[in-house]
């Protein structure tokens, strides 16, 4: 991964990172400009034929995102943050973001339930999550607190686990 797109995907992440820890949204000005960051980039670097890899990229993360916010697990912000990774990164860089994003969000959620006295609650609510989705129906219709916008569901700051699996890729050298 070229230089510009390591600095442009930094950038991205640990402002919407920032941004979602101290108000939980991510506005919709950064993940625009990430978008197009990724866009105008991935041309520069890989001249016209390059824009497959950021549509590619973005595709591939709207594609695996999109469902989650469509079953109320996670904002809009959350999936518009991984289509503007997808496109500064491509689509195979932006599946091992995905998979540390995964890894680093599911020991951070055990974490957060346990410091909340919730982790028995917490896996009784993915047990109902798993057993509502292979029935074919959203798991907030169970469960209201399964929606991440009620007031009491245990909420995670996605875009800061985002922004610390990004680094974690970088860090580590998948992103070479």
């Amino acid at each position: 991964m070229p230089a510009p797109l390591k600095i442009a995907l930094i950038v991205l992440v640990v402002l919407s990172g920032a941004f979602d820890l101290r108000t939980r949204k991510i506005p919709n000005w950064l993940t625009a400009s990430g978008i197009l960051a990724g866009l105008g980039l991935q041309c520069w670097t890989g001249g016209i034929h390059g824009l497959a890899v950021p549509m590619l990229g973005m595709g591939l993360a709207i594609l695996v995102y999109l469902p989650l916010y469509l079953l109320r697990g996670m904002g809009a912000g959350d999936v518009k943050l991984m289509a503007a990774v997808g496109t500064v990164c491509g689509p195979s860089i932006w599946f091992h973001v995905f998979l540390a994003t995964a890894l680093l969000g599911g020991l951070v959620a055990l974490i957060l339930a346990a410091a909340k006295s919730r982790l028995r609650t917490t896996l009784l609510n993915l047990a109902g999550i798993v057993s509502a989705l292979l029935r074919g129906v959203a798991p907030s219709t169970r469960d209201p607190e399964l929606d991440f916008r009620n007031p009491r569901a245990l909420r995670l700051p996605h875009g800061a686990v985002i922004a610390s699996g990004s680094v974690a890729c970088l860090l580590l050298g998948a992103l070479s």
